[in-house]
């Protein structure tokens, strides 16, 4: 019975001095990836140098979470969230013709019907609807009766880039859902603003509204163009304080109405992210520490 004493009281002894069990603290929580806009603008055929900006981004190694686009920035917008590189977006601009999207028909509202664009979109995406592609996308476009900004995030890829596009003019309007649908210039030149409300943390916008500086306008496209350049330059300015960064190609001298100053485009595109990556890296930086 002593003995029996003497380990139960050892026991006890042993149990008291062994040390208490270490809390378990939770493992922090990872933050979530900040969501990254790239904002493509409306310009016409200067929206080539939308493709020389995604290249310099990529080059390093920059991957926009989502992207925005109005007129010629929803068509370079929608290739690339198909899931096009910058390599790629750029072979295709050369193969391009532009007979390939413009169908002339008689004047009815405007010279071009706007079905060859829709059909070339939705080709090179494979058909798949807005909310389908591998990024998501934003297409801005303006409700002709309204007046309204329209923010399409889901339906016919092509019909609604087709819509973003639709020079009043030049392109018909585009009928979606019983109502009438023109540029997104009209009311988004470059959609900084759509781009946060698709819950964008970081909004990397790209402007080529720069009002074209030759001399002559040789037609009545080219006024019409320069007119909406003119216009879309003034009211960029208030919605780009949404912007985190903003590079502005140096397309004033590239030609807005025809295809023949592409690769100028693309180069004027690629140099001006090029200028403004060390700014870009370091607000980047600074956005995810946050």
């Amino acid at each position: 019975m002593r003995r029996l004493v003497l380990l139960l009281f050892t026991a006890l002894l042993t149990a008291c001095a062994a040390p208490p069990p270490v809390p378990t603290v939770p493992a922090p929580t990872p933050k979530p990836p900040l969501k990254i806009a790239l904002v493509l603008g409306g310009g016409a055929a200067r929206g080539f140098a939308h493709i020389g900006v995604i290249k310099a981004l990529e080059a390093q190694g920059i991957v926009p979470s989502m992207v925005v686009g109005t007129s010629a920035g929803s068509v370079v917008g929608a290739l690339y969230a198909s899931g096009m590189s910058g390599f790629e977006l750029q072979k295709q601009a050369l193969d391009i013709q532009e007979n390939m999207v413009t169908d002339w028909v008689m004047p009815n509202r405007g010279v071009l019907k706007g079905e060859a664009l829709q059909d070339f979109i939705n080709q090179q995406v494979k058909n798949l609807p807005i909310q389908r592609l591998p990024k998501p996308l934003g297409v801005v476009a303006t409700d002709l009766q309204s007046g309204e900004m329209v923010l399409f995030r889901q339906g016919n890829t092509g019909m609604a880039v087709r819509a973003s596009s639709a020079v009043p003019g030049v392109f018909q309007p585009v009928e979606i859902n019983g109502r009438d649908y023109v540029d997104g210039g009209l009311t988004s030149p470059v959609p900084a603003q759509a781009a946060r409300a698709m819950g964008a943390d970081f909004v990397i916008a790209v402007d080529i509204s720069n009002v074209n500086r030759r001399d002559k306008l040789a037609g009545t496209l080219d006024v019409l163009l320069q007119t909406f350049a003119i216009m879309g330059h003034t009211i960029s300015r208030h919605e780009l304080e949404d912007a985190d960064v903003v590079i502005r190609p140096k397309t004033a001298t590239v030609s807005s109405t025809d295809f023949a100053d592409r690769n100028l485009a693309i180069l004027e595109g690629e140099k001006a992210a090029a200028a403004v990556m060390p700014e870009l890296k370091a607000k980047l930086a600074r956005a995810q520490q946050r």
